[in-house]
């Protein structure tokens, strides 16, 4: 069994919490989006983000992979960055992974209000090869790509 560790150490742990998930059935290019926006947030602010990308009522700006991607309104005022998109599925997985850190908080004795996101990050995980039988002796290549995605908060002020 392979051993995995945060991509970041700190020295005092007193004053934060982490949590980690592996093998989410997201696209590394939508949970690396995704992370990016929320990197640096308020938990509660980030939460409430999240719940509305859901909602299809805020969008997320795309950056890095915006090949073909619409504009959408208020992204730019915002953001700085026209593009965007509603990652709802990775949004889903990365709300779960914030209530989780959360808990691990108030756990620890730290302020729910007071946690900001100071490490989030999405590595590429495993890849599930499978391959899709054709005509004429070919086959089709149906690969599933699974994203590790670790969070780190602190209390703050």
């Amino acid at each position: 069994m392979p051993t995995w560790h945060y991509s970041v150490q700190l020295r005092d742990e007193s004053k934060i919490a982490k949590a980690v998930r592996y093998d989410i059935p997201v696209s590394i290019k939508y949970m690396r989006e995704v992370t990016a926006v929320l990197r640096g947030m308020k938990l509660k602010k980030a939460i409430e983000l999240l719940e509305n990308v859901i909602k299809l009522k805020e969008p997320i700006p795309f950056r890095r992979y915006h090949g073909k991607v619409s504009h959408k309104r208020g992204l730019a005022d915002k953001y700085g960055w026209p593009a965007g998109r509603y990652p709802v599925k990775a949004a889903r997985y990365l709300l779960e992974l914030l209530r989780n850190v959360e808990a691990n908080a108030e756990n620890k004795g730290l302020d729910a209000d007071r946690l900001v996101i100071i490490h989030i990050a999405a590595h590429k995980g495993v890849t599930l090869k499978r391959y899709m039988p054709r005509a004429f002796g070919r086959a089709t290549p149906k690969f599933r790509r699974m994203t590790n995605v670790e969070v780190i908060v602190k209390e703050v002020g």
